[in-house]
């Protein structure tokens, strides 16, 4: 056979092999609304950058007639590509074959991307579109589903990881993405669950939709499980993008610079930003815009445990990931969910060589029998082993409320912060001051003749006291009390001196953090 001939051949086989499912599967595909998992692809990577590999990769079942179907690729399309000129690897489930079902071949193609992945120290991107394990080939498809959770886990803190669920994403499939660092949902598109309806209503006999069981918005407001919400397929992969531009390639290397902007001085000043009465809440990301480059502030999670805030920005051109307590939701108190989010943030930025600013405005823990029997003692640990933890370099800033176990969690010097700085309005105490006033001078307000003005005598006495940032000064917990318009000057310079900054950890396998 001449070369032209065999040439002929490889096309006809390709062609064949790129039809995925065929055209009624693929038009099947588009009437939900989603793009082909090859569309997918090409329009999240830059243009003409996709390569693929294993195109010709066949299952090997026999059982229930499958040696008699051709399945083009398996169900799934691997890769390599570039994002913004950088390499990344790359596999997306093909819900046109098979339902994009899982089997031994399938999962093959899958942990061989993943290992490219590793081996070339670049990003992993995977877009879940399946219908899960294939049944048909039995306890092949549960391996399958181990050894790519076996990678997740040994990828992780190594090269970001990213899920994107464009279908459903379901049974053992869904610890996959809640192995990986970021997991990318869309509205109306995305489904992730354990046990689906079906099986929900057989054994407890409630009824319950695809969507409200585990939809995007469920996974983005109330479990956690998403930290992107998109309302389409294009908005996720500008999303996408966006994120690994702020990211580094992998964990010896730092995240790439930019050119420094300065803040967007007339849409957020912030010396109007805090309002006059310490009970008033504000919107603590209008802070962090007033500080960072270009006031650009690219939040992660925003929906799920809104008393907490955070994300990635950049001052002087360089990526700083952002922890920041909200006194516009809950007062701004860390609870059991708030505190899962941070800690895990604050590991992500540890990871991968990402400076940490925290910014502080909080009563403390959220009281209360729900979140105690909930467990916020554990939860509420996990963010204080996070930021003792880290080793990257740390930068708090004290805006108002510093109490009790809050003003301790949320980076204090004993977490070992680099440097802690504080505004005048800044209250560090053990409690609030009524609180304090209350238990402090309880026989003197009960025994008074006028209780009422003698407690608020003790509060104001309290508020003198303690109601303020110099105490602390004192003692050297803040390094140094700082008008608001100073903040982008001291938080650079204190991040500029600390990009080298060395610590001798003990040798130790790991630690045990509260999981």
């Amino acid at each position: 056979m001449s070369i032209k001939s065999k040439t002929s051949d490889l096309k006809r086989r390709m062609r064949d092999a790129l039809k995925g499912g065929g055209t009624l599967a693929i038009e099947k595909q588009k009437a939900t609304g989603k793009l082909t998992a090859r569309e997918r692809i090409i329009a999240l990577l830059d243009p003409k950058s996709f390569h693929e590999y294993d195109l010709f990769v066949e299952h090997a079942a026999k059982d229930f007639d499958m040696d008699k179907k051709y399945l083009p690729g398996d169900g799934v399309i691997t890769g390599t590509g570039n994002i913004t000129g950088h390499p990344v690897c790359i596999y997306a489930q093909d819900f046109t074959v098979a339902g994009g079902s899982l089997g031994h071949m399938h999962a093959k193609k899958i942990t061989k991307i993943m290992d490219h992945a590793m081996k070339l120290k670049v990003p992993l991107i995977g877009i879940n579109d399946s219908g899960g394990a294939r049944i048909q080939e039995g306890v092949n498809s549960l391996a399958g589903y181990g050894e790519i959770f076996y990678r997740n886990t040994r990828a992780s803190g190594v090269i970001p990881q990213i899920s994107v669920i464009l279908g459903p994403c379901a049974g053992g499939a869904v610890y996959s993405p809640a192995l990986t660092d970021f997991v990318f949902v869309v509205d109306k598109i995305s489904k992730m669950f354990i046990t689906g309806p079906e099986v929900i209503k057989t054994v407890l006999g409630e009824e319950i939709s695809m969507e409200e069981l585990g939809g995007a918005r469920v996974h983005a407001e109330i479990t956690g499980n998403a930290h992107f919400f998109a309302e389409s397929e294009q908005e996720c992969f500008d999303q996408i993008k966006k994120l690994v531009g702020f990211i580094p390639w992998n964990n010896v290397k730092k995240a790439d610079a930019f050119p420094k902007k300065n803040p967007k001085s007339r849409k957020f000043k912030i010396d109007d930003i805090i309002p006059s009465d310490p009970k008033q809440p504000y919107d603590v990301r209008d802070v962090i815009r007033a500080i960072v480059d270009d006031s650009e502030f690219f939040e992660i999670q925003e929906l799920f445990a809104a008393n907490i805030v955070i994300g990635f920005a950049r001052l002087e051109g360089q990526t700083v990931g952002f922890v920041a307590n909200q006194p516009m939701v809950q007062a701004g108190v860390l609870d059991v969910d708030s505190s899962d989010k941070a800690a895990r943030f604050i590991r992500y930025c540890d990871a991968f060589n990402i400076p940490l600013c925290t910014l502080v405005d909080l009563p403390g823990y959220l009281p209360g029998i729900e979140q105690e029997h909930a467990g916020v003692i554990r939860h509420g640990a996990k963010i204080l082993y996070a930021y003792s933890e880290a080793t990257v370099p740390k930068i708090t800033l004290i805006m108002r409320k510093a109490y009790g176990g809050g003003y301790i969690a949320m980076c204090s010097h004993h977490l070992r912060a680099d440097f802690v700085f504080a505004w005048p309005t800044a209250e560090i105490a053990v409690m609030g001051p009524e609180g304090a006033a209350n238990i402090i001078f309880r026989k003197e307000i009960m025994q008074a003749d006028n209780p009422e003005e003698v407690r608020k005598q003790k509060i104001n006495e309290y508020k003198k006291k303690f109601a303020n940032p110099y105490v602390a000064a004192a003692f050297g917990y803040i390094d140094a009390v700082i008008e608001p318009v100073e903040t982008r000057h001291f938080l650079s310079h204190a991040l500029q001196i600390s990009a080298d900054k060395s610590e001798v950890t003990p040798d130790k396998k790991h630690g045990i953090p509260p999981f």
